[in-house]
């Protein structure tokens, strides 16, 4: 069975309308390389209504993103340093949205006097198919034809030139008697 490496990933980002849909892509980026392709539409959609539920209420607008993938579960977690943005001030339906949507969500403090919401979907680590080899197609082989033949130039300054052309005479010839192949080379090469 394959194991599943845990992910984390943690941003802080400063909210503002045109941060939040930059923000929607960092995460959705970071899902799909976790290839969590099925959860990107429900974790980006619920992190969006979170951050402009912060941009709206918030005097703090300093966020803290942080998601957590243990092979089985996703945990979202963003969390606000704004002391007076409480659960109770968010955007009608947007905690019911992410009930709806989620496997389990809630609200914590931090410790530096904000709070974090967070929420969590399951998913089934993705099973990566094992690369099956191809066969190469069979193709038709062409016999390849003789070489010429020519005197190679490294044999020929090394052996005396009348022994090369005597066994070259008696490979045209068909060899010596007694000869299975049919030439003979000289026995100082």
């Amino acid at each position: 069975m394959k194991t599943v490496v845990p992910c984390y990933y943690h941003l802080d980002v400063d909210v503002s309308p045109e941060r939040v849909a930059q923000v929607r892509r960092i995460l959705a980026a970071h899902l799909r390389y976790w290839n969590l392709d099925d959860l990107v539409e429900p974790v980006c959609h619920c992190a969006e209504v979170l951050l402009h539920t912060i941009d709206e209420h918030a005097e703090d607008k300093n966020t803290t993103i942080e998601m957590w993938w243990t092979g089985r579960h996703l945990i979202t977690a963003i969390a606000d340093n704004d002391a007076d943005l409480h659960p109770k001030h968010a955007q009608p339906g947007c905690l019911a949205h992410i009930a709806a949507v989620s496997d389990g969500w809630g609200c914590c403090a931090t410790g530096t006097g904000g709070k974090m919401i967070w929420f969590s979907r399951r998913a089934r680590a993705v099973e990566r198919a094992p690369l099956v080899p191809i066969r190469p197609a069979p193709s038709l082989r062409t016999a390849r034809p003789m070489p010429r033949e020519a005197p190679v130039p490294a044999l020929a300054g090394s052996a005396p030139t009348s022994l090369l052309t005597a066994a070259t005479a008696d490979a045209r010839a068909g060899g010596p008697e007694g000869s299975p192949t049919g030439s003979v080379l000289p026995a100082c090469l």
